[in-house]
Protein backbone atom coordinates (compact mmCIF):
# COMPACT_ATOMS: atom_id res chain seq x y z
CA UNK A 1 0.00 0.00 0.00
CA UNK A 2 1.30 3.54 -1.16
CA UNK A 3 2.17 6.46 1.48
CA UNK A 4 -0.84 8.55 -0.71
CA UNK A 5 -3.25 6.11 -0.21
CA UNK A 6 -2.63 5.26 3.40
CA UNK A 7 -2.30 8.98 4.10
CA UNK A 8 -4.37 10.74 1.88
CA UNK A 9 -7.33 10.50 3.67
CA UNK A 10 -6.06 11.17 7.72
CA UNK A 11 -4.16 14.78 5.52
CA UNK A 12 -7.87 15.56 3.67
CA UNK A 13 -9.04 15.04 7.47
CA UNK A 14 -6.33 17.18 9.08
CA UNK A 15 -7.42 19.99 6.38
CA UNK A 16 -10.69 19.88 7.43
CA UNK A 17 -10.06 20.16 10.87
CA UNK A 18 -6.96 23.27 10.23
CA UNK A 19 -9.66 24.72 8.17
CA UNK A 20 -12.53 25.01 10.37
CA UNK A 21 -10.59 24.60 14.09
CA UNK A 22 -7.76 27.47 13.25
CA UNK A 23 -10.65 30.24 12.56
CA UNK A 24 -12.67 28.70 16.13
CA UNK A 25 -9.85 29.09 17.86
CA UNK A 26 -9.37 32.38 16.93
CA UNK A 27 -12.62 33.19 18.75
CA UNK A 28 -12.03 30.61 21.66
CA UNK A 29 -8.52 32.94 22.67
CA UNK A 30 -10.03 35.90 22.02
CA UNK A 31 -13.14 34.65 24.61
CA UNK A 32 -10.70 33.24 26.72
CA UNK A 33 -12.48 30.04 27.00
CA UNK A 34 -9.29 27.66 25.80
CA UNK A 35 -10.99 24.49 27.30
CA UNK A 36 -14.63 24.82 25.60
CA UNK A 37 -13.24 21.44 23.69
CA UNK A 38 -12.59 19.35 26.29
CA UNK A 39 -15.98 20.43 28.49
CA UNK A 40 -18.12 20.16 25.22
CA UNK A 41 -16.71 16.78 24.14
CA UNK A 42 -17.40 15.52 27.67
CA UNK A 43 -20.79 16.57 27.09
CA UNK A 44 -21.52 14.76 24.00
CA UNK A 45 -20.03 12.15 25.60
CA UNK A 46 -22.01 11.71 28.03
CA UNK A 47 -25.03 12.07 25.80
CA UNK A 48 -24.12 9.49 23.59
CA UNK A 49 -23.10 6.80 26.49
CA UNK A 50 -26.96 7.64 27.86
CA UNK A 51 -28.19 7.38 24.21
CA UNK A 52 -26.49 3.43 24.36
CA UNK A 53 -27.38 2.67 27.83
CA UNK A 54 -31.27 4.01 27.90
CA UNK A 55 -32.20 3.45 23.98
CA UNK A 56 -29.91 0.71 23.28
CA UNK A 57 -28.27 2.04 20.54
CA UNK A 58 -24.80 2.01 19.10
CA UNK A 59 -22.59 5.16 19.64
CA UNK A 60 -22.05 5.73 16.07
CA UNK A 61 -26.10 5.58 15.43
CA UNK A 62 -27.93 8.59 14.33
CA UNK A 63 -30.04 8.74 17.52
CA UNK A 64 -26.74 8.76 19.53
CA UNK A 65 -25.41 11.63 17.60
CA UNK A 66 -28.69 13.28 18.26
CA UNK A 67 -28.30 13.07 21.66
CA UNK A 68 -24.75 13.70 21.77
CA UNK A 69 -25.72 16.80 19.91
CA UNK A 70 -28.56 18.43 21.88
CA UNK A 71 -26.54 17.48 25.25
CA UNK A 72 -24.29 20.38 23.73
CA UNK A 73 -27.36 22.83 22.83
CA UNK A 74 -28.28 22.49 26.25
CA UNK A 75 -24.57 23.33 27.24
CA UNK A 76 -24.46 26.40 24.94
CA UNK A 77 -27.39 27.68 26.52
CA UNK A 78 -26.21 27.23 29.92
CA UNK A 79 -23.11 28.85 29.42
CA UNK A 80 -24.59 31.65 27.45
CA UNK A 81 -26.95 32.22 30.05
CA UNK A 82 -24.12 32.44 33.19
CA UNK A 83 -22.16 35.00 31.15
CA UNK A 84 -24.80 37.05 30.62
CA UNK A 85 -26.22 36.99 34.30
CA UNK A 86 -23.45 36.25 36.70
CA UNK A 87 -20.60 38.40 35.97
CA UNK A 88 -18.49 37.92 39.14
CA UNK A 89 -17.87 34.08 37.62
CA UNK A 90 -15.46 33.70 35.13
CA UNK A 91 -16.89 31.72 31.85
CA UNK A 92 -13.29 29.83 32.08
CA UNK A 93 -14.20 28.72 36.05
CA UNK A 94 -18.29 27.72 34.66
CA UNK A 95 -16.43 25.26 31.58
CA UNK A 96 -14.30 24.32 34.23
CA UNK A 97 -16.59 23.49 36.79
CA UNK A 98 -19.06 21.53 33.85
CA UNK A 99 -16.45 19.38 32.83
CA UNK A 100 -15.70 17.99 36.18
CA UNK A 101 -19.55 17.50 36.69
CA UNK A 102 -20.27 16.21 33.24
CA UNK A 103 -16.87 13.72 34.05
CA UNK A 104 -18.35 12.56 37.11
CA UNK A 105 -21.58 11.71 35.73
CA UNK A 106 -19.95 10.17 32.23
CA UNK A 107 -17.70 7.67 34.91
CA UNK A 108 -20.98 6.75 36.88
CA UNK A 109 -22.12 5.93 33.01
CA UNK A 110 -19.72 3.67 32.20
CA UNK A 111 -19.54 2.03 34.90
CA UNK A 112 -23.12 0.47 34.28
CA UNK A 113 -22.36 0.41 30.34
CA UNK A 114 -21.38 -2.68 28.50
CA UNK A 115 -19.18 -0.86 26.11
CA UNK A 116 -18.58 2.77 27.73
CA UNK A 117 -14.47 2.23 28.35
CA UNK A 118 -14.59 1.57 24.16
CA UNK A 119 -16.12 4.67 24.25
CA UNK A 120 -14.22 6.48 26.19
CA UNK A 121 -11.34 5.52 24.61
CA UNK A 122 -12.23 6.57 21.45
CA UNK A 123 -13.32 9.81 21.97
CA UNK A 124 -10.14 10.51 23.64
CA UNK A 125 -7.47 8.96 20.68
CA UNK A 126 -9.66 9.11 18.04
CA UNK A 127 -9.21 7.14 14.94
CA UNK A 128 -7.09 9.55 12.73
CA UNK A 129 -5.48 7.28 10.43
CA UNK A 130 -8.29 4.92 9.50
CA UNK A 131 -10.63 7.78 8.90
CA UNK A 132 -13.35 7.08 6.08
CA UNK A 133 -14.97 8.80 2.94
CA UNK A 134 -18.07 8.24 4.43
CA UNK A 135 -16.64 10.49 8.30
CA UNK A 136 -15.04 12.75 6.35
CA UNK A 137 -18.30 13.82 3.57
CA UNK A 138 -20.27 14.61 7.06
CA UNK A 139 -17.87 16.49 9.00
CA UNK A 140 -17.18 18.34 5.73
CA UNK A 141 -21.36 19.23 5.56
CA UNK A 142 -21.23 20.19 8.95
CA UNK A 143 -18.16 22.30 8.97
CA UNK A 144 -19.15 23.89 5.49
CA UNK A 145 -22.43 25.11 7.49
CA UNK A 146 -21.24 26.05 10.00
CA UNK A 147 -18.88 28.22 7.91
CA UNK A 148 -21.06 29.51 6.33
CA UNK A 149 -23.21 30.77 9.60
CA UNK A 150 -20.19 31.92 10.69
CA UNK A 151 -19.20 33.98 7.58
CA UNK A 152 -22.96 35.23 7.19
CA UNK A 153 -22.55 36.78 11.06
CA UNK A 154 -19.13 37.38 11.58
CA UNK A 155 -19.30 40.88 11.99
CA UNK A 156 -21.29 40.80 15.59
CA UNK A 157 -19.74 37.40 17.02
CA UNK A 158 -15.96 39.08 15.59
CA UNK A 159 -17.41 42.46 18.04
CA UNK A 160 -18.24 40.26 20.84
CA UNK A 161 -14.84 38.17 21.09
CA UNK A 162 -12.74 41.34 20.60
CA UNK A 163 -15.08 43.17 23.57
CA UNK A 164 -17.35 41.31 25.19
CA UNK A 165 -18.50 43.97 27.61
CA UNK A 166 -18.21 47.09 25.00
CA UNK A 167 -20.91 45.03 22.92
CA UNK A 168 -22.79 44.42 25.85
CA UNK A 169 -22.96 48.28 26.98
CA UNK A 170 -23.97 48.97 23.56
CA UNK A 171 -26.80 46.92 24.04
CA UNK A 172 -26.28 44.12 21.58
CA UNK A 173 -28.02 40.96 22.17
CA UNK A 174 -24.91 39.33 23.49
CA UNK A 175 -26.74 36.35 25.08
CA UNK A 176 -28.15 35.02 21.80
CA UNK A 177 -25.09 35.72 20.01
CA UNK A 178 -23.18 33.78 22.47
CA UNK A 179 -25.62 30.89 22.37
CA UNK A 180 -25.32 31.07 18.59
CA UNK A 181 -21.52 30.62 19.36
CA UNK A 182 -21.54 27.81 21.56
CA UNK A 183 -23.92 25.90 19.58
CA UNK A 184 -21.97 26.11 16.79
CA UNK A 185 -18.37 25.40 18.63
CA UNK A 186 -20.57 22.40 19.98
CA UNK A 187 -21.18 20.95 16.68
CA UNK A 188 -18.03 21.40 15.58
CA UNK A 189 -16.22 19.77 18.70
CA UNK A 190 -18.80 17.02 18.82
CA UNK A 191 -17.95 16.15 14.52
CA UNK A 192 -14.79 16.54 15.11
CA UNK A 193 -14.37 14.47 17.99
CA UNK A 194 -15.48 11.58 16.37
CA UNK A 195 -13.51 11.78 13.46
CA UNK A 196 -9.58 12.23 15.71
CA UNK A 197 -10.12 12.62 19.11
CA UNK A 198 -9.84 15.10 22.10
CA UNK A 199 -6.27 15.37 22.00
CA UNK A 200 -5.72 16.21 18.15
CA UNK A 201 -9.31 18.36 18.42
CA UNK A 202 -7.56 20.25 21.55
CA UNK A 203 -3.90 20.47 19.52
CA UNK A 204 -5.96 22.32 16.41
CA UNK A 205 -7.92 24.36 18.49
CA UNK A 206 -5.71 26.35 20.25
CA UNK A 207 -2.34 25.66 18.80
CA UNK A 208 -2.65 27.52 15.47
CA UNK A 209 -4.40 30.36 17.07
CA UNK A 210 -1.98 30.57 19.96
CA UNK A 211 0.75 30.86 17.28
CA UNK A 212 -0.92 33.62 14.77
CA UNK A 213 -1.70 35.90 17.80
CA UNK A 214 2.29 35.87 18.27
CA UNK A 215 2.44 36.43 14.33
CA UNK A 216 0.22 38.38 13.37
CA UNK A 217 -2.81 41.38 14.94
CA UNK A 218 -5.38 41.10 12.51
CA UNK A 219 -8.12 38.19 12.28
CA UNK A 220 -7.37 37.89 8.23
CA UNK A 221 -3.33 37.72 9.31
CA UNK A 222 -3.68 35.34 12.43
CA UNK A 223 -5.98 33.12 10.81
CA UNK A 224 -3.70 32.93 7.52
CA UNK A 225 -1.03 31.81 9.75
CA UNK A 226 -3.17 29.43 11.94
CA UNK A 227 -3.87 27.63 8.90
CA UNK A 228 -0.10 27.70 7.79
CA UNK A 229 0.67 26.21 10.97
CA UNK A 230 -2.05 23.17 10.83
CA UNK A 231 -1.10 22.64 7.62
CA UNK A 232 2.79 22.14 8.39
CA UNK A 233 2.35 20.04 11.14
CA UNK A 234 -0.38 17.76 9.45
CA UNK A 235 1.86 17.04 6.78
CA UNK A 236 5.46 16.73 9.03
CA UNK A 237 3.70 14.98 11.45
CA UNK A 238 1.87 12.39 9.41
CA UNK A 239 4.85 11.83 7.47
CA UNK A 240 6.81 11.19 10.93
CA UNK A 241 4.09 8.30 12.00
CA UNK A 242 4.59 6.99 8.83
CA UNK A 243 8.56 6.55 8.88
CA UNK A 244 8.63 5.64 12.82
CA UNK A 245 5.31 3.92 12.73
CA UNK A 246 3.63 5.94 15.62
CA UNK A 247 0.33 7.00 16.29
CA UNK A 248 -0.59 9.36 13.57
CA UNK A 249 -3.25 11.79 16.32
CA UNK A 250 -0.38 11.86 18.41
CA UNK A 251 2.40 12.58 16.09
CA UNK A 252 0.42 15.43 14.66
CA UNK A 253 -0.19 16.86 17.81
CA UNK A 254 3.52 16.80 18.39
CA UNK A 255 4.02 18.42 15.37
CA UNK A 256 1.84 21.45 16.47
CA UNK A 257 3.87 21.87 19.29
CA UNK A 258 6.72 21.94 17.38
CA UNK A 259 5.16 24.81 15.20
CA UNK A 260 4.65 26.66 18.23
CA UNK A 261 7.91 26.26 19.69
CA UNK A 262 8.85 27.69 16.06
CA UNK A 263 6.46 30.69 15.87
CA UNK A 264 8.04 31.39 19.85
CA UNK A 265 11.53 31.66 17.76
CA UNK A 266 10.14 34.09 15.39
CA UNK A 267 8.24 36.01 17.47
CA UNK A 268 11.44 36.49 19.42
CA UNK A 269 13.63 37.08 16.57
CA UNK A 270 11.02 39.65 15.31
CA UNK A 271 11.11 41.63 18.48
CA UNK A 272 14.66 41.68 18.74
CA UNK A 273 15.49 42.82 15.35
CA UNK A 274 12.66 45.55 14.88
CA UNK A 275 11.43 46.39 18.46
CA UNK A 276 7.62 45.00 18.01
CA UNK A 277 6.67 42.00 19.45
CA UNK A 278 4.76 41.16 16.13
CA UNK A 279 5.15 40.88 12.09
CA UNK A 280 2.65 43.14 12.06
CA UNK A 281 0.90 40.87 9.56
CA UNK A 282 -2.60 42.17 8.37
Amino acid sequence: MSILSMLGLPFLACLLLTGMLGYLGLHVLKREVIFIDIAVAQVAALGAIAAHMFFHVHGDSLPALACAVGATLIAALFFASVRRSVSQLPIEATIGITYAIVAGGTLFLIGKSTCGHTHVQEMLTGSLLWVEWRDLGWTALIFALVGAVFALCRSPLQEISDDYHGATAERRRVAAWDFMFYALCGLVITFAVRLAGVLVVFCFLIVPATGSALLATSWIGRLAVAWLVGIAASLTGLAFSQAFDFSAGVAVSLFLGIALAACAVIYKCAGVAHGSGRLGLN
